[in-house]
């Protein structure tokens, strides 16, 4: 018989293990799901920045990437292209008008400094001609009138000028150079572009026949 003295300790209920593995159990379903909140979410933020990537790769490749600027002549007109006593006449020089154009296919304007357009009769230069610094805007075109004086002291003295003149026709060359700038968003890029051309004056007709142009472009 137990003493009065001592002191009954209580059973511990029979499911006790029972309600400790539940809360395990709730504790571990909650941990899971956070991280799968946690999987999730960086899976959101990954495609996001891939997205991203890949639509600056795009625009960087299309949209945003530096075209060349495409210079043209349109059209050439000489005055003042006189003879006098069989010979070129030195009392005035001649005018040569060359009508240039700058197209420009990117987004962003394209700023070129200072054109110059230089005219050369079989090999040697004989006038000079510079046009205003100007803007072609975005995907436009830009036209510009070039006036270029030529003297005729210095085509009288390329040898074979007479010769050249009895056939009916003077060949010439002309170089045009515009260079400028162009920037698309972060992008700047400086730009040279070059156009060499061949005309012939026609004596009969006055007219110019524009023959073959070759551009290049510089970035």
């Amino acid at each position: 018989m137990a003493s009065p003295n001592e002191q009954v300790k209580p059973f511990a209920p029979a499911n006790s293990h029972y309600l400790r593995s539940d809360e395990e159990e709730v504790a571990s379903l909650h941990i899971k799901l956070r991280q799968r909140k946690y999987v999730h979410c960086c899976g959101c933020v990954s495609a996001v920045f891939l997205i991203i990537a890949v639509t600056a790769i795009v625009l960087g490749f299309t949209v945003f990437h530096v075209k060349d600027p495409k210079i043209k002549m349109n059209e050439v007109t000489v005055q003042r292209l006189e003879f006098a006593n069989g010979t070129l006449r030195t009392d005035t020089n001649i005018t040569l008008l060359a009508d240039v154009s700058v197209k420009n296919p990117n987004v962003a304007s394209f700023k070129y400094s200072n054109a110059t357009t230089l005219v050369y009769y079989s090999g040697t230069e004989v006038g000079e001609g510079r046009t205003p610094a100007g803007v072609a805007k975005a995907r436009r075109t830009s036209r510009m009138n070039v006036t270029v004086d030529i003297v005729p002291g210095k085509i009288l003295g390329v040898p074979g000028l007479m010769r050249e003149v009895a056939s009916g026709e003077l060949t010439m060359t002309t170089y045009t150079r515009i260079q400028g700038k162009v920037k698309v968003v972060m992008v700047k890029k400086n730009v040279l572009v070059e156009l060499n051309c061949t005309v012939r004056y026609n004596f009969s007709s006055g007219e110019i026949q524009r023959g073959d142009c070759k551009r290049r472009v510089r970035l």
